[in-house]
């Protein structure tokens, strides 16, 4: 039997991703949340861990065999993998936000985002010409300093918003992590992979 290679994100879905792949077998002695590896070797699978933005991108080149991530930068990377199964953490909305009485889709719109893939394309299919700006920090400030019309960010809480006298206008997508897979390991490395997928399914029918 041979091992598989798993991308997991830093930050805030790191302990949960951790949990899942433990949950079915899957582990490493050195996997832990306050770990300096970046590289840690388990007997099932090694384990990859990575920005969260990367896991998509090491999934598609087969550098990871498995990988979860939200569905945000599923949707921003476009990348060519399968999208297995909807963990249901990590729960938010992609909005597009601005002062209130905005219209959110006018022609020559000018939009402040951190997914300028998503938004091009959120725009485009609705018809709207739009000016997309990337941003890489607090992209609420567009708004406010005059950089742009609105933002497509994802919201939690909402709170950053109001304190910042914005809002949503309009919900865009659901947002939650998902277990991603590559096309080519789920035929090759199916033995270890397809066990794994449906374990993690029974657990989250079963609520664990």
């Amino acid at each position: 039997m041979g091992k598989i290679t798993i991308a997991l994100a830093k930050g805030r879905l790191f302990q949960k991703s951790m949990d899942v792949f433990r949950s079915v077998g899957i582990t490493a002695p050195d996997l832990t949340e306050d770990s300096r590896l970046l590289v840690i070797p388990g007997e099932i699978a090694d384990f990859l861990i990575v920005k969260p933005v990367d896991v998509p991108v090491y999934v598609e080149h087969g550098v990871a065999d498995m990988g979860i991530c939200g569905k945000d930068t599923l949707l921003e990377s476009g990348a060519n993998i399968l999208e297995m199964l909807d963990m249901g953490f990590g729960k938010c909305r992609l909005s597009v936000c601005g002062y209130e009485g905005t219209d959110p889709f006018f022609s020559g719109i000018r939009v402040a985002t951190k997914y300028p893939n998503f938004a091009r394309k959120l725009y485009r299919d609705r018809g709207c010409s739009a000016e997309i700006i990337k941003l890489s920090g607090s992209v609420e400030l567009g708004p406010i300093i005059g950089l742009s019309d609105v933002i497509v960010d994802i919201v939690e809480s909402g709170r950053t918003l109001v304190e910042n006298g914005l809002s949503v206008l309009e919900d865009v997508a659901q947002v939650s992590s998902r277990l991603c897979v590559n096309r080519v390991s789920l035929k090759t490395k199916g033995d270890i992979i397809r066990p794994a997928i449906e374990g993690i399914r029974k657990n989250l029918e079963a609520g664990l």
